[in-house]
């Protein structure tokens, strides 16, 4: 088992960029509507699979891992470092490195996609929104709006979220036509 490396601002990352790997385990769609520079897309929910290449990765030079905001990039970073490979967050994620005026790589094909978190948030706040309004018609409604509740409470006392997982296997998340295969990736990465 390996420790997670400490996590880099965007600041840190930016001259570290040519000698680092820098995997992004956002969502294919989310990965196309706009990406760091010379990030290579392994999505977190398939990242067990990627896990033997980017033991080599790492066993050649360093690791670095970047989403949307920072919370997957330390959930990879964890898991990563269960399975012995050393791996560093980046804060604040991509759209940190968007705020402070960096620039993003998108597709020709690329579309922009909602960020995962505010795709669960709008998720979320419309069921339970449905529930507390079907209540008025359909009695025993807002329990709809209960359950969603303690899925949120569940969520963030696990740090795992079965919403973001469901989510992500809708169309719009899945990998744009432009946006290489993980098998593509993963020989990238092995080359």
């Amino acid at each position: 088992m390996a420790t997670p490396a400490a996590p880099l601002s965007v600041e840190e990352l930016r001259p570290r960029l040519p000698e680092l790997t820098l995997i992004d385990v956002r969502t294919p769609g989310e990965y196309a509507s706009g990406h760091i520079p010379g990030a290579l897309n392994v999505p977190l929910d398939q990242l067990d699979r990627a896990v033997p290449v980017l033991r080599s990765v790492a066993a050649r030079g360093p690791l670095a891992v970047v989403c949307a905001g920072g919370n997957r990039s330390a959930t990879a970073c964890d898991l990563l470092a269960d399975a012995g490979v050393t791996a560093a967050s980046v804060t604040g994620g991509t759209s940190a490195w968007a705020a402070v005026g960096r620039p993003l790589e998108r597709p020709a094909e690329g579309r922009a996609v909602w960020p995962m978190e505010r795709q669960v948030r709008l998720a979320a706040g419309s069921i339970a929104l449905a529930g507390v309004l079907a209540d008025r018609v359909l009695p025993g409604a807002k329990y709809l709006s209960a359950a969603i509740g303690a899925g949120l409470v569940f969520s963030a006392a696990t740090d795992t979220c079965g919403m973001a997982r469901a989510l992500a296997k809708l169309p719009h998340n899945r990998r744009p036509a432009a946006t290489p295969s993980l098998t593509a990736t993963l020989q990238t990465l092995e080359n």
